[in-house]
This record gives C-alpha cells, structure tokens and sequence, in this order.
C-alpha cells in the first residue's frame, strides 16, 4: 500500500473522483503543509495554520498506478491558479501535490511538464510540488462528505464554478 496527498481547493470535492476505483483503499480528507500542529477546520479556514486541505490516498500501485493518481488530479483542478481553486479562495484551497518519495516527486514533475507542453492552458501551470509532511486528518464531519451529505455536496460543487471549468477543459 502507498499514499498519495493531493490539494485541490475544497477536499469535499476531491474525495469522489479518487473514491470508486479498483485499487483505492482509502480517501481521507485532512490538512498539510503547514506549521501548527493538530490544526482544526477553523485553524486552516482562518488561513493561520499554513495548512492547505488535502486529500491523502491509499491505494495499491499493482493495481492503481500514481501516474493514474495524477491523471485525476490535473483534472480536478485549474493547475494555474495560485490564489485558491474555483470559489475557494486563499492558501488553504490552493492546489498541490505532496510527495512521499523520490519517486512521487520524478512522476509528478513529468506530468506536471507534461501538461505544460500540451498547450492546454495559456497560463503557466502554477501548481507547486511540495514534500509531504505530516498528515492531520479532518473532523469526521468532512469525512466522505459527498456520501453524508449528497444534496449539499452537490449544491457547493454546482455554486463552485469547478465542473464548469472541467467540463471546458477536459473532455
């Protein structure tokens, strides 16, 4: 088993698209990056704690590979805004991926490159590769959001302005 730590602006919405395939064993959502330890939702909302929300992921590399991760994860996410994701604004919805191992960091500079030369943005692809440092998880409340929670889940996501803009540049 491996982990992948991947932020997209709100973790409500980067739970579903990791959650349903063969090889994923778990999605939790939770905080890194930051600097106060065992932060709490208002800590990472107030922006004091340098936390961005994450998701962490647990998945089977023979089964589901990280370069399949990273695939789903471009396409969550506008990789050229640096201020927050679609509604979500400030440095805990900014995008990220933190690695685990060198590994992780040689494959996600690829894609990462990678999606730089396909010319599918005009802007420059901002999304920082960061270490992984250590994981908090979030109150059980954000905990599968979109399962407890389906009519306000999927009222936050149509208000975010994010399937809008993957609808534009992924399909």
């Amino acid at each position: 088993m491996e982990k992948a730590t991947f932020a997209g602006g709100c973790f409500w919405c980067m739970v579903k698209p990791f959650d349903s395939w063969e090889g994923i064993h778990k999605v939790t959502s939770g905080y890194m990056g930051g600097h106060l330890e065992n932060p709490t939702y208002e800590d990472v909302k107030k922006g004091t704690s340098g936390h961005l929300e994450v998701v962490e992921i647990q998945f089977d590399p023979n089964i589901f590979s990280y370069k399949q991760l990273l695939e789903i994860f471009w396409q969550q996410i506008d990789p050229t805004d640096a201020r927050g994701q679609f509604q979500d604004r400030g440095e805990s919805y900014t995008s990220a991926i933190f690695v685990h191992s060198d590994e992780q960091k040689q494959q996600a500079e690829k894609s990462k490159e990678l999606l730089a030369a396909s010319g599918k943005f005009s802007k420059p692809i901002v999304t920082p590769i960061r270490e992984a440092k250590t994981f908090y998880e979030a109150e059980d409340y954000h905990q599968d959001f979109y399962k407890k929670d389906p009519k306000h889940y999927k009222e936050d996501r149509a208000q975010s302005g994010r399937d809008e803009f993957i609808g534009k540049n992924w399909k």
